[in-house]
């Protein structure tokens, strides 16, 4: 896929005007779209939606990027450097979406206020207030905040799995701090995943015009019901060309009644290993079907095992809904609350059956690279790190997941088996943190990843 996956959020002011386009054709045959003067218009509509969307500005600080020449203690002192630069405050303009005008709850996505120092709310009849952060979940991008205003409207949240491709939707947000925008199109495809763009993945793509500063902005349908948050684009040079991505509210309201309750996201998990299925490994495993999510390791211990389900089972329905992918799998078990109770369908040597299972707490992990990773090891940042199963045929240190953008992901990849560490092998955890912390820069990993062995050299 050519092009670039970007967020929606520019360094922008705050909203000032209020520009209207209709990028797509929309016809009088509709009969769900009003008239006026003898034209199809989507005024009442606007009508309806805008005053639910907010501008949303953040000032936020961020550490800056220090000249080598700093580091160096006699030049600090010649010029009466302080030994660590002040952050630099940084200023950024999303959207919002008030989704209960009684409590002030507005929707937006995560990466919007992430690291926020104080988060502004700007209404369409131009009021301002000071939100309060509820809670937010960087796997699915989801935010919420809360105003404390009278007189707010709220957007009724419509049925994303109601929707087709083809169906006609509006997209209102604040793109380039320009101000709250209204733009059309239609549903040009469901289910997108496997985008690298957050965790859990189950995208509405659509044609209308999405810009940055879309982030968390509406996606509505022609009845004005939010049936989708803003949240990427795909461009050459992150601007619009008409493939844009928004969160389905299927997904949107699980994530927020837990960051209601919990002011986080308890995501849980079933222990299993899974893989989407494909023509070949359908063939060679004498299944007549193509669609479902193949468990290739059960975990030991874990809710799956106790239920029951073993390697090589194809999960096809999830309490009677269909799986058509590891993603719909992954996405709907990563949504529901521990000590949810769920049945799971697979085939099993041809023959259906059924399961019940009990969403557990997911593996305790330990984590050694914290956001600036172990000490005098920043090149570890962002990975997390577990020991291996007591079955296991090969000892060593398992690389459970790699953030996006880390410098971690120069070197690891999920999955990785650490197995020694400057030709010292390690079986633990607490053994591979000693390794790393007291040996010299550039450390030889030696890793299997996918059935191969890698030497990787870490700086």
């Amino acid at each position: 896929m050519t092009g670039r996956i970007s967020r929606l959020l520019p360094r922008a002011a705050t909203a000032v005007a209020l520009a209207l386009t209709f990028s797509a054709p929309l016809y009088a045959a509709d009969i769900s779209i009003p008239m006026r003067d003898g034209l199809p218009t989507l005024a009442p509509l606007v009508d309806k939606v805008t005053p639910a969307v907010v501008n949303v500005a953040v000032k936020s600080k961020m550490d800056m990027e220090e000249n080598p020449l700093f580091k160096d203690p006699k030049f600090r002192r010649f010029f009466d450097l302080p030994d660590k630069l002040p952050p630099q405050e940084r200023s950024s303009v999303g959207s919002g979406v008030i989704i209960d005008a009684k409590k002030g709850y507005i929707l937006t996505n995560h990466h919007v206020i992430d690291d926020a120092s104080d988060i502004a709310v700007t209404l369409l009849d131009k009021r301002v207030y000071t939100a309060k952060v509820i809670g937010g979940d960087k796997e699915t991008d989801v935010a919420l905040l809360q105003i404390q205003a009278p007189n707010l409207t709220a957007l009724a949240i419509g049925d994303a799995t109601a929707m087709r491709v083809g169906d006609y939707v509006v997209a209102v947000g604040n793109p380039f701090g320009l101000g709250q925008t209204v733009t059309s199109g239609i549903v040009s495809a469901l289910g997108r995943s496997q985008l690298s763009i957050e965790g859990y993945e189950d995208f509405i793509q659509t044609d209308a015009s999405i810009n940055p500063g879309n982030s968390g902005g509406a996606l509505v349908n022609l009845k004005g019901e939010l049936i989708g948050i803003n949240t990427a684009i795909i461009g050459p040079s992150g601007g619009n060309v008409g493939v844009g991505f928004a969160i389905p509210t299927t997904m949107v309201k699980s994530v927020m009644a837990q960051l209601i309750e919990y002011g986080e996201v308890r995501r849980g998990q079933i222990g299993v290993q899974i893989q989407d299925m494909t023509p070949e490994l359908a063939k060679n495993l004498g299944i007549d079907r193509t669609e479902g999510a193949l468990i290739g390791a059960v975990v030991k211990g874990s809710p799956a095992e106790a239920a029951g389900l073993k390697a090589g089972d194809v999960a096809i329905e999830l309490d009677g809904k269909p799986l058509r992918t590891m993603s719909d799998l992954r996405n709907r078990i990563g949504m529901m609350t521990l000590g949810t109770s769920v049945k799971l369908a697979v085939l099993r040597n041809g023959a259906k059956k059924d399961f019940t299972i009990t969403i557990g707490k997911p593996a305790q992990e330990k984590v050694i690279a914290s956001a600036k990773g172990p000490e005098g090891r920043p090149a570890l940042a962002g990975a997390t790190f577990s020991n291996t199963e007591p079955g296991d045929k090969v000892r060593g240190v398992r690389v459970t997941n790699v953030e996006r953008d880390s410098q971690a992901a120069q070197f690891l990849k999920p999955g990785d088996l650490i197995v020694s560490v400057n030709r010292k092998e390690v079986s633990s955890v607490e053994e591979f943190t000693v390794a790393m912390t007291s040996s010299n820069r550039q450390t030889a990993l030696f890793v299997k990843r996918n059935g191969e062995d890698l030497l990787l050299i870490v700086p």
